[in-house]
């Protein structure tokens, strides 16, 4: 791959509230509580919905009552965009429903922050994140979601030209041990790369390889292009350091030296407890991230026996602009 063009580069730290590190933030601000009164809303559709049933993607918001939780789901939208940049809801009262419920007020929760689109080529729209013990192999199509690895801080589907604004995560089950979910910000891991390695930093402005996960045509390339990091007025990234590794594996070789470098560089930030938050997901909570400002990942878990108490997430994508499919 001919890298030479670079993009404009943020050749300076960035020291506001968008670059916080673990120690800037507790519990209390990424959580936001669902009140009475937004609950009792949610019921009450419930309630309707088990009267009138609706397939779920049929569902609006608009068609309900639903104005105390439109104040919430503003609120959750600003911290998105203008704020920390992730949030957890808490949350979905689940014991009393069944699964199935449980999506549709998701989702007619979600599509208040702004419109789901397709995770997959073929339209899907809901994607279930469980270990599967399905095995990772580029080019197989196979997502890390469906395994039970460890996830480093990733952009959900950096190997698309349209990745979504925000990616959302319903817990219907959490892990027996593990899968912990960690956030970091992407300007507070630029700041890092470029106080500790300005030489390879440049080198992530220039085009890498990336798997497109079996997403696209049988004619089409496997492989996807584009610069890790890009800035305008904002920074956006394709963190994904497994795709893009797997990338070069199916254009046939291994990156240059200086990709090699640049890419350790990336992980070595990764390992730096100190610019992480954690959490551990409960049943009900829904995560949401701005997918192109922060990197979030998943520790290793182990799952309980019982096939019903399997750990189970249910991810949106959701994007203002483009079209609603896949390609957008």
């Amino acid at each position: 791959m001919n890298h030479q063009a670079t993009l404009r580069m943020l050749d300076h730290p960035i020291t506001d509230a968008r670059a916080w590190v673990g120690e800037d933030l507790s519990p209390a601000d990424w959580t936001i509580t669902l009140p009475a009164e937004a609950l009792a809303e949610l019921r009450d559709v419930l309630k309707q919905l088990r009267y009138a049933p609706l397939n779920t993607l049929l569902l609006d918001p608009q068609d309900f009552a639903l104005d105390a939780c439109r104040a919430v789901m503003e609120r959750l939208r600003e911290q998105l965009r203008n704020g920390i940049m992730f949030a957890v809801l808490d949350r979905l009262p689940v014991e009393e429903m069944t699964k199935a419920e449980a999506t549709q007020l998701y989702w007619l929760l979600a599509n208040m922050v702004a419109r789901p689109v397709a995770q997959k080529l073929n339209g899907q729209m809901f994607f279930d994140v469980r270990d599967t013990g399905a095995k990772l192999k580029p080019g197989s199509g196979i997502r890390p979601t469906v395994t039970n690895v460890d996830l480093t801080y990733h952009n959900d589907n950096s190997y698309n030209d349209t990745p979504p604004d925000v990616v959302a995560l319903l817990c219907l089950h959490h892990a027996m041990e593990g899968g912990i979910s960690r956030v970091v910000s992407v300007y507070s891991v630029h700041n890092a790369l470029l106080a500790d390695h300005p030489a390879l930093l440049r080198r992530l402005y220039q085009p890498v390889w990336y798997d497109r996960h079996a997403e696209h045509l049988p004619d089409e390339p496997n492989a996807f292009s584009a610069p890790v990091f890009e800035y305008t007025d904002v920074l956006n990234t394709r963190l994904a350091l497994s795709e893009i590794y797997a990338g070069y594996a199916l254009k046939g070789g291994a990156p240059d030296q200086e990709t090699s470098e640049a890419l350790a560089a990336v992980q070595s930030v990764f390992n730096r407890p100190d610019l992480r938050v954690e959490l551990q997901m409960q049943a009900g909570q829904i995560q949401f991230v701005n997918n192109r400002a922060t990197g979030h990942a998943r520790t290793e878990f182990q799952d309980f026996p019982e096939p019903e108490r399997k750990r189970h997430l249910v991810r949106l994508w959701l994007r203002e602009h483009g079209k609603r499919s896949y390609r957008g």
